[in-house]
């Protein structure tokens, strides 16, 4: 047992070791080469979302290989669900992560909006274009739409979205067959929009906000989730991994955020502790999926306001923060040779740039504050400084020496995992392309036809090495909830270069 023990005591020596000298390499890079034009990232990967978009394409469309699409949707309800956005490289809308990437996006505005010149505008465009969706998702009450499409049909074809005639079914979660993460999900998306459109348009502000009310009730009234309603449908491709009760939390406060309501605070302040377990089993965590991490941070703006109010959210951030930086001795991410946060999964690139975002934000909130890790102080400077090599990684300071957004720099993915930008746009073929006419196409090895500027793919693995395939999805696919944070990290670097 002692030899054991110290073994055990090595390799955790080891392990911070490395974990320096990831840091190290990471900070010598960013201090020896020249910082990306995060101007012109933060334009393109906004674009992005134009390539994305579901519906009848507005006359101000930019990314003009994209036609429209998905014209029918709801018709099989009898309801109109047209609109939105593709989630990833397929033609299916999950609005599970699609609400959680309206979400960053509006809290990469809410925080950033000041450092995006006129960029501005287009993220606002962004927004809406889900938002504007969501309300039709959620018109009838006690009944939230939470997927469109047939995703086992959809993923047997290699079709432009334009020409697709896979079932375009309509799944929703209600009062008898509940999905309170999807329900809340899109409350919180709802809540963060209010809070963006409050300035310029009040009154599209209060209908949201008024509809993320009656949601998050919905989703508080009905528990249970959507994995035992529609989970045949929605897994095992956004199946609820983590339970529901994150999700009812994060919900709570966007909305104590957008209406300064006491009665969400209490909310909030009462279930941290009734979910305790739940919380504290997943402190590190924050994507589509869990909202762990980000409810404490979130938070974190209005207890560090009013110290009395502070635990147990600053020390679930705090926590976040020891467990997240490289050189903390309670770390527990992994990071590639090259620096780049990893961790196992599909489309790893999530990670960096959602939890760089939650580090880069709560830095502004801390300000002077000291975080203690262990025998390291953690100070402002040290998390804007990590969040930026995350960036600049992504942006092709690495071992690849490639950028892995589509358009930006001169080395990026040409081959990336994604029907419309593979297949000949409708400009170029007009003709009909059936179900299996893609295929030659998914299986060639020549770039892409269309140019889908901004998108962020998956990445490298953990030694750093990427392969531009496009039948390697876990590395070439990009998606929306990639982007979304990195829009704000984007416009912060923008302003501070």
């Amino acid at each position: 047992m002692i030899g054991s023990g110290k073994l055990s005591l090595n390799c955790r020596v080891l392990r911070i070791i490395a974990a320096i000298f990831v840091f190290l390499i990471a900070t010598v890079v960013a201090i020896n080469v020249p910082n990306p034009n995060y101007a012109d990232a933060l334009s393109k990967s906004i674009l992005f979302f134009e390539g994305q978009r579901s519906g009848k394409l507005p006359p101000n469309q930019r990314m003009t290989w994209r036609k429209d699409s998905a014209l029918l949707d709801g018709t099989d309800k009898g309801v109109d669900l047209v609109g939105g956005y593709y989630d990833a490289g397929d033609n299916v809308k999950f609005h599970f992560p699609m609400a959680f990437t309206t979400t960053m996006l509006a809290w990469s505005v809410e925080q950033f909006k000041n450092s995006m010149g006129p960029d501005l505008q287009h993220a606002m465009e962004a927004i809406r274009w889900s938002t504007d969706y969501f309300l039709k998702a959620t018109n009838i009450p006690n009944v939230v739409y939470a997927q469109v499409g047939n995703a086992e049909g959809d993923h047997n074809c290699w079709e432009r979205p334009e020409d697709m005639d896979t079932p375009r079914t309509a799944f929703a979660v209600t009062a008898k067959a509940p999905g309170s993460e999807v329900s809340a999900e899109i409350a919180a998306a709802l809540a963060a929009a209010s809070v963006v459109f409050k300035p310029t348009d009040p009154a599209y502000s209060k209908l949201l906000v008024n509809r993320a009310v009656q949601v998050f009730e919905f989703a508080d009234k009905y528990r249970g989730s959507y994995n035992d309603h529609i989970g045949s449908w929605v897994c095992p491709f956004y199946c609820d991994y983590n339970g529901y009760k994150d999700e009812l939390l994060w919900a709570a406060t966007w909305l104590l955020k957008a209406t300064r309501k006491p009665m969400y605070w209490i909310y909030v302040k009462q279930n941290i502790i009734n979910f305790k377990s739940d919380i504290e089993s997943s402190l590190s965590e924050f994507g589509w999926d869990a909202k762990h991490a980000g409810i404490n941070v979130l938070i974190s703006k209005f207890v560090l306001d009013n110290p009395s109010n502070a635990h147990p959210f600053l020390t679930y951030a705090d926590t976040f923060v020891c467990n997240v930086l490289p050189e903390s001795p309670t770390n527990t991410v992994r990071y590639t040779p090259g620096g780049l946060m990893y961790k196992s999964g599909i489309c790893n690139m999530q990670n960096p740039t959602a939890l760089s975002f939650l580090l880069l934000t709560y830095a502004r909130y801390m300000k002077s504050r000291v975080i203690r890790c262990g025998n390291i102080d953690v100070t402002q400077k040290m998390l804007i400084r990590f969040a930026r090599s995350q960036v600049n990684y992504i942006l092709g300071i690495n071992p690849m020496n490639m950028s892995y957004m589509v358009g930006f720099g001169p080395k990026f993915p040409q081959r990336i995992h994604h029907r419309g930008a593979s297949l000949p746009s409708i400009n170029q073929h007009p003709e009909k392309m059936g179900c299996k006419e893609g295929t030659p196409y998914f299986l060639s090895e020549n770039p892409n036809p269309n140019l889908h500027i901004g998108a962020v793919v998956g990445g490298p693995d953990i030694k750093d090495y990427f392969v531009d395939s496009r039948p390697n999805a876990a590395q070439s696919e990009p998606t929306t909830y990639v982007n979304a944070p990195l829009v704000g990290l984007l416009a912060y670097f923008k302003a501070h270069p």
